[in-house]
């Protein structure tokens, strides 16, 4: 039998695309959530800044973002305050014309400053905080040629304990974008699949079974076990005993149980043990997921909301389903009001999940020459 249950919240003040990545909304050490950036219905970039107070469930509107931006990174610091860095700003570029630069806001003050500028340009890139304070940027996107894309290798370290200053590090072994990532216990750095740039076309890519991890005190990374299938569009959610869970995403043409080609998105789940450094298979999903959302939940559970098929990308999902890494099962869980794809998902200090923002109908679900249909809905899901 299902759990839990949804509620609504306060509407955004406008409607939004999250694209996929670190770029969605982030709980402040106050218990509120930001929500900065993303694009409107044509994929254009925008500034406008959202913050949503828990007690009365409404979103008000704070300063915007200096420069417009989507597919970027956000990231509270450790002093609480908030750095967005990279992005990419006007309209859906290609080939991809990334940023550097990088802000910060201050909950205080309700402002935000530029902060000196990454040195690679990089959108669809990681941002993980580390241990000592630092944030370490990884992988992304930028502009090969005047008609084609780069997946990148570079990474870089934001400290903002010497001046907001920014400094390579250790190279990736591959080059990804689009790729979740996870701060283990032991302080490194777990970044698994993503996508790669193969062509001279903004679809042609490929989706990468390859993990690797960040040694923050070597500065170095390191091959570790890979999927068992390439991923995309997936999500990394740590577990309690230090494991992390690996659900769902875009296969790029994976070859399915049978031995044929399998199109669709993944319903596969697997399971990265730090210690030996390898993955287990967990239990398949009850259906196919990319682009959604997997968060914690007060129990130690995982709930699995939202997202989309492959290959259509046409319509956000309603579903939600709940993990027990105890019993390695998956139970079902009510569904949201909203369906939803490319929406952020936030768990809040008293233990609620809200979602908010996303696609609910896109590419050939929309009339000829419509543009994405997007939500400024939100909803609260309560585990009890």
């Amino acid at each position: 039998m299902s759990t839990g249950h949804w509620a609504s919240a306060g509407d955004l003040p406008w409607e939004r695309d999250v694209a996929e990545g670190a770029g969605g909304a982030v709980r402040l050490a106050d218990g509120r959530v930001l929500l900065a950036g993303g694009a409107d219905a044509r994929l254009t970039a925008t500034a406008e800044v959202a913050l949503f107070t828990p007690a009365t469930g409404t979103w008000s509107p704070t300063a915007p973002l200096r420069t417009p931006r989507r597919m970027h990174a956000t990231t509270v610091l450790a002093d609480g305050r908030v750095l967005v860095t990279g992005g990419y700003t006007g309209l859906l570029p290609f080939p991809t014309r990334s940023l550097a630069t990088a802000e910060v806001y201050d909950p205080e003050s309700g402002r935000w400053t530029d902060t000196e500028p990454m040195g690679q340009a990089r959108c669809g890139h990681s941002a993980t905080l580390l241990p000592d304070g630092r944030v370490l940027v990884a992988g992304g996107c930028d502009r090969r040629s005047r008609d084609s894309d780069r997946s990148l290798t570079s990474a870089e370290v934001f400290d903002p304990a010497d001046g907001g200053r920014w400094t390579a590090t250790g190279d990736l072994a591959d080059a990804r974008a689009y790729h979740p990532a996870a701060a283990l216990a032991d302080g490194s750095v777990l970044v698994a699949g993503g996508w790669a740039a193969t062509g001279r076309d903004m679809s042609a890519g490929t989706s990468l079974a390859h993990c690797e991890r960040y040694d923050p005190a070597a500065g170095t990374w390191a091959p570790t076990a890979g999927f068992a299938v390439p991923r995309s569009g997936h999500q990394l959610t740590p577990l309690r005993d230090g494991s992390v869970l690996a659900t769902g995403g875009g296969p790029s043409g994976a070859i399915g149980p049978d031995g044929r080609l399998d199109p669709y998105s993944l319903a596969t789940a697997e399971r990265y043990h730090p210690g030996p450094g390898t993955w287990t298979r967990e239990p398949d999903m009850p259906c196919g997921r990319l682009l959604h959302r997997a968060v914690p939940l007060p129990s130690g559970e995982v709930l699995v909301v939202g997202g989309s098929t492959d290959p259509l990308y046409d319509a956000g999902l309603s579903s939600a389903v709940r993990y027990d890494p105890l019993s390695r099962s998956w139970s079902p869980a009510p569904g949201m009001t909203v369906g939803r794809t490319e929406f952020a998902a936030v768990p809040l200090a008293d233990g609620r999940i809200l979602v908010t923002a996303g696609a609910i109908r896109t590419g050939p679900s929309m009339p000829p020459g419509g543009h994405h249909h997007l939500t400024r809905t939100s909803e609260l899901f309560t585990d009890r």
